[in-house]
């Protein structure tokens, strides 16, 4: 009897081990997005949907919390915060060169891309009653060139110096968050916003219905340099009707959104991800309207301004894309 006691205590011990044997197991990863009311935070949140449905298979589990933004995500990747990070083409190019704004950092050689996602247009919004109609209308008045580390303030920050301006050109320079623009612009605190997202945008949504606005064009002789100079920009434009007071296309710059990660993030754990990605993509795209264009063969190479992580190439040569 003492001998089938101890037997019991013993499987009731093992048993009781064995749920946290398996929690062990599980790799947790995380995606580094952007503000709750950007595209990166449905791309990110949407990916984690997508690995999580089969965690019991693979025992990768995934979040993706709101953050700075691309050049944030960048930083967090180089810094281990981060296992992914999403971020505008031109970033993922920019911390593998080291240069501005990671230019303090270094050379960042083991980035890597694993796929693009939607396209993405810099935009300014503007209040109707300011008068802005124009990009150079923005020099004496009240502007939000964003948040230090997002991707509209890099971007911003690039115009600016093709232009030769600087903080002074506008009355008052606000550093807002994306989800504390519209407020902002509504409440006539600031007389434009800056946003590079994809569109629509619930940001520039709320900010249109709420508030008479117009978008403004991004044109004119210094744009069409930087666009000379700058291979990982483009000439885009917003399509009209989207957003109440903009019945017509708006001219801007662009570029895409691509997930990255670093040579060092397990292949697995990549080949998993984006596995779980494309098996799903007509559900994916069908998660926020900017994704409706995606294609497996543009995702694959488009916007990718590093080189593809092996788990990422594993995949693609599985399904014949390479």
């Amino acid at each position: 009897m003492k001998g089938l006691t101890l037997a019991c205590a013993m499987t009731a011990a093992l048993s009781g081990l064995l749920p946290s044997a398996v929690q062990a197991a599980d790799q947790f990863v995380t995606i580094g997005t952007g503000g709750q009311t950007g595209v990166y935070y449905v791309a990110g949140q949407s990916i984690c949907r997508f690995v999580n449905r089969a965690t019991d298979q693979h025992h990768i589990k995934c979040n993706a919390p709101a953050s700075g933004g691309g050049v944030a995500n960048a930083n967090g990747l180089r810094s281990g915060e981060f296992n992914f990070g999403i971020m505008q083409s031109d970033h993922q190019y920019k911390a593998m060169k080291g240069i501005v704004p990671f230019k303090a950092e270094g050379p960042m050689e083991n980035i890597r891309a694993v796929f693009s996602l939607q396209s993405e247009v810099f935009t300014i919004l503007a209040r109707k009653d300011s008068g802005i109609a124009s990009f150079d209308d923005l020099k004496g008045k009240r502007v939000n060139i964003g948040n230090p580390g997002s991707g509209q303030r890099d971007t911003f920050e690039e115009i600016m110096a093709v232009k030769g301006w600087n903080k002074s050109t506008f009355s008052l320079v606000s550093e807002l968050k994306p989800a504390e623009q519209a407020s902002a612009l509504g409440d006539n605190n600031i007389d434009a916003m800056s946003y590079f997202v994809g569109h629509p945008n619930g940001a520039i949504q709320e900010a249109s219905t709420t508030t008479e606005t117009v978008l403004v064009p991004v044109t004119g002789p210094e744009i069409d340099k930087l666009l000379a100079e700058r291979s990982y920009f483009s000439k885009a434009e917003i399509p009209g009707g989207l957003y109440k007071g903009s019945p017509n296309p708006t001219p801007s710059i662009g570029g895409k959104a691509v997930l990255s990660t670093t040579a060092e993030t397990d292949p697995e754990v990549v080949y998993q991800l984006v596995k779980s990605v494309f098996e799903n993509l007509d559900r994916f795209k069908r998660l926020h309207p900017a994704f409706a264009d995606l294609k497996e063969a543009d995702m694959i190479k488009v916007g990718l301004s590093a080189p593809l992580h092996e788990g990422a190439v594993r995949y693609y040569k599985e399904r014949g894309w390479m």
